[in-house]
């Protein structure tokens, strides 16, 4: 036969395991994966202190997790917000006054009487023009009263905002955590499991906050996804860090590059 004609064949390729790294690059895949470990566990300490509480219960629930995109239908922004992650700005008394006010019809007469001097206090701080920040404006009634309408959870301008966010980072971090995983020895229907399922949660994780904006009951799906993430990168990395440091080359197993 022709040698032009005859098949190509392809070559053999023994995959890099990390028994193949370099020392340095055991340090760079190291240092990577510790501080990525470390930068997951402060975002749980993060949503945990911004959800904590928003139902009005100490401690992290369901309810929290609904109550921030699909809002508190029966309550205020203002009151969820004094709640939730406001709690620790204002006085337990003081809330309570807020509370009934909100309750009563939020009047303007009661404002000027009982509200204002507890906001000036409290409050306009941050809660003015001249701080900068894009949070309401509590320097007067028509600018309080804006928040203290019926509560239907964080916007749908805001959740695009967030959600592309998200998108283009953690997806960034789980392609980067990948890449390192993918020199670890194990079965292959594992390992490719283990890498697909981090993108996949994070798109069920995003897709459930618009879901739960519409219906509570998806607020479900937002924490499965979110402990699906969490245990499919920190099984990643364990795995990855162990093999790193003790993977060792078997007897009779092709152990270089070629």
């Amino acid at each position: 036969m022709n040698k032009k004609n005859q098949p190509e064949i392809c070559p053999t390729i023994v995959p890099r395991r990390f028994y193949n790294c370099t020392l340095n690059e055991k340090f760079l895949y190291t240092s990577f994966l510790l501080l990525a470990g470390l930068g997951y566990l402060m975002a749980l300490a993060y949503l945990y202190t911004s959800f904590d509480g928003i139902d009005g219960k100490p401690g992290l629930s369901v309810e929290d997790v609904a109550e921030n995109y699909y809002g508190n239908r029966s309550g205020t922004r203002l009151e969820s917000a004094l709640r939730g992650p406001m709690a620790s700005y204002i006085e337990v008394e003081q809330r309570n006054h807020v509370v009934e006010w909100l309750k009563s019809g939020a009047l303007q007469a009661d404002y000027e009487r009982i509200i204002k001097p507890m906001f000036d206090e409290r409050c306009v701080m941050c809660h003015s023009p001249d701080s900068g920040l894009q949070i309401p404006d509590f320097t007067s009634y028509e600018g309080i009263k804006l928040v203290a309408n019926v509560d239907t959870g964080v916007s749908l301008h805001s959740l695009m905002k967030v959600s592309h966010i998200h998108l283009f980072g953690i997806a960034l971090v789980a392609f980067a955590i990948g890449l390192v995983f993918r020199f670890a020895l194990l079965p292959a229907w594992f390992q490719y499991t283990l890498t697909l399922l981090p993108f996949v949660a994070i798109f069920i994780d995003i897709a459930a906050w618009f879901l739960t904006k519409w219906d509570p009951i998806y607020a479900y799906t937002v924490i499965i996804a979110g402990g699906l993430l969490g245990l499919s990168w920190a099984l990643q990395i364990l795995i990855s860090l162990y093999q790193i440091w003790f993977l060792r080359c078997r007897p009779g197993a092709p152990c270089n590059d070629k």
